[in-house]
């Protein structure tokens, strides 16, 4: 897409459609604010959460599995999973770790930000506001300063102090 383009998807068009759609490619970050499962002993089965519902409330499949964001084409430049566990897998011996950031990383993603325990939410709402008006605001940190930079802040007042609002988020990819 064009600098500055954007789209935002919520209730129930956050489906599997929206995920999947292949318009998704052309956009530099891709950012998922929804639950997640992560399945250590399967993670094929580890899924971004989207609406299990549609608009008519009949139930659908709502459930973006790891297996299938391996076959995405999402060459963005950063994708970032806001939800609880997202950095969490299998660890194979000779593999790495499987895991929905493994997964975006073969599509084509160069850097997956993902968090490593259950994230609060309305911390995790400030640390991300905070995170992209860094990176994409006036200063335009790469996103490991933008997320070191926010983490420190955050450290530095009283109500996120404790590492348990902003420690859990790490950033793993290329640096360009």
């Amino acid at each position: 897409m064009l600098a500055g383009d954007s789209r935002i998807v919520g209730g129930f068009a956050a489906n599997l459609d929206a995920a999947t759609d292949p318009a998704l490619g052309k956009y530099r970050i891709i950012h998922f604010a929804t639950h997640a499962v992560t399945n250590s002993r399967n993670p094929d089965l580890s899924a971004i959460v989207l609406s299990q519902v549609n608009e008519l409330g009949r139930p659908q499949n709502g459930s973006l599995l790891a297996q299938d964001i391996y076959r995405f084409k999402l060459p963005a430049e950063l994708v970032v999973l806001s939800a609880c566990r997202t950095g969490l897998g299998k660890d194979v011996r000779g593999e790495g770790l499987l895991s929905l950031t493994r997964g975006f990383f073969s599509a084509g993603a160069a850097r997956v930000m993902v968090s490593l325990w259950a994230v609060e939410d309305q911390a995790t709402a400030e640390m991300m506001s905070r995170f992209y008006r860094r990176m994409l605001g006036p200063e335009r940190m790469t996103p490991a300063a933008a997320l070191r930079a926010t983490q420190e802040e955050m450290w530095r007042e009283r109500r996120w102090s404790a590492p348990y609002y902003w420690g859990g988020f790490v950033l793993q990819g290329e640096w360009r």
